[in-house]
């Protein structure tokens, strides 16, 4: 029988979690932050909470990895930590709308910035965004190190060009008007509702820290290396975050950085003139496909692992021969992704996925809490502060699930509806024969 390939190593694995994290949001609209907060200050402070917040929640994803070094990650997690119908409820959300439609969304935000260089119509769009998905997705079927591999070169080049935009920025921004000095806008300090919502809206571009884990079992030593990749990467994209906010406001006036939707390209005019109009288009287009890659690699991991323990039928849980992949898990996650690109806009996709998964989130923290007080339980890495930093993480998941139900709770509904209707499906399906959950390895 074949079984996947270790074929991540430490340095493969930090570029996952950097290339998934950073996608083409901090370069075209970090407004919701500057919005609410109206100050240099503020907004510095929200970008490096949300950074922390972060870390945090990676950090309890590094011990739990550390302790169930299996495909799936945050299924597994669940799974142990509670019982398998919540892994099922996270597995069956995933496919139908949080993985699948953040696949779906952001192909959507590499065809409009493919448009900028080749005029698309509606159709277009879509044709260029299921063609993004469907090439990544073959790229993966053929073998894990190619995956990674395209992944990480993708990375590299974002971190690149990161560098290079605080570098030219702050070089070049010498001979603007210091617009950094400009401290605040009118009115008042943010209340706490304003503060709430802008650290919701930057744990939202720290999104997909947590996915590296589905990989485990394609990692080398990972009861090491997902602890160290998760730190080291969470701390690259936080750096990289509050850099590149610097920037902006170094450049532009704070007003216009609060009213642009295209903040990397109104700066780079600032500093070089409208023709660099293209260079940041190419960049989105980089940035948000290497991201893409990320999350195509990493999805099927928990299809592949449910339908290892009898929660999906038994096919997917297949491992071709020659490649070593989860080829017909990859297949059904290339196949759903391009039916919700063909049949939904990107804004319903966006608004349907962004905040179901931090009620999971929190559930994972809370886990960990649990798991600490179980007998056998023995994490290679653990995490310091337990339990206020769990529960300080698990709040915050709480904070962001509930903002984003208060703005859009028709949509909110609609997709806990979603979750929810796994439940009858996991009632009717845990009666058939099934095959019993995987033996825990050290390896």
């Amino acid at each position: 029988m074949s079984s996947l390939r270790r074929s991540i190593g430490i340095g493969r694995a930090t570029a996952m979690v950097v290339g998934t994290i950073i996608g083409a949001s901090i370069f075209v609209q970090p407004s919701v932050i500057t919005g609410e907060m109206r100050s240099v200050g503020g907004i510095v402070l929200v970008w490096t909470l949300a950074g922390l917040l972060t870390l945090a929640g990676a950090l309890i994803c590094a011990e739990l990895a550390s302790a169930y070094p299996l495909s799936g990650g945050v299924y597994v997690f669940l799974r142990e930590a509670y019982s398998p119908g919540l892994g099922f409820l996270w597995g069956w959300a995933m496919f139908w709308s949080m993985h699948s439609g953040i696949i779906a969304a952001i192909a959507m935000v590499v065809s409009r910035y493919v448009a900028y260089f080749v005029p698309l119509g509606d159709t277009g769009l879509k044709v260029v965004a299921i063609a993004a998905v469907l090439v990544l997705s073959a790229v993966n079927y053929v073998g894990v190190a190619l995956g990674s591999a395209v992944q990480a070169a993708f990375t590299i080049g974002k971190v690149l060009a990161v560098a290079t935009i605080v570098v030219v920025g702050f070089w070049l921004g010498a001979r603007l008007p210091h617009h950094f000095v400009a401290a605040s806008v009118s009115g008042g300090g943010p209340g706490w509702s304003a503060v709430a919502a802008a650290v919701a809206a930057g744990l939202f571009a720290f999104g997909g820290w947590h996915m590296v884990t589905y990989t485990a079992e394609e990692t080398r030593d990972p009861r090491r290396t997902m602890p160290l990749a998760l730190l080291v990467g969470t701390l690259i994209v936080t750096a990289a975050y509050v850099a590149l906010n610097a920037v902006y406001l170094y450049v532009l006036p704070l007003d216009r950085v609060i009213a642009s939707n295209r903040v990397a390209a109104e700066a780079a005019a600032a500093l070089v003139g409208q023709g660099s109009g293209v260079a940041i288009a190419a960049l989105v287009v980089a940035s948000s496909f290497g991201a893409l890659a990320g999350i195509v690699l990493t999805g099927p991991r928990v299809y592949f692992s449910m339908a290892r323990d009898g929660l999906l039928f038994g096919w997917l849980g297949a491992v071709h021969p020659r490649f070593g992949t989860p080829h017909r898990a990859i297949l059904l996650q290339a196949a759903w992704s391009a039916v919700l690109i063909a049949l939904w806009s990107y804004r319903a996709l966006f608004t349907q996925v962004v905040y179901t998964e931090w009620i999971f989130f929190a559930a994972v923290a809370i886990g960990l809490v649990r798991l600490r007080r179980r007998a056998g339980y023995a994490p290679a890495y653990r995490l310091w502060g337990v339990p206020a930093v769990p529960l300080l993480f698990a709040a915050a998941a709480v904070l962001v699930a509930a903002s984003q139900v208060a703005a859009n709770p028709r949509t909110s509904a609609f997709g806990l509806a979603l979750v929810l209707t796994g439940l009858p499906v996991y009632a009717l399906w845990v009666r058939r024969p099934s095959l019993p959950p995987t033996p825990l390895s050290p390896s």
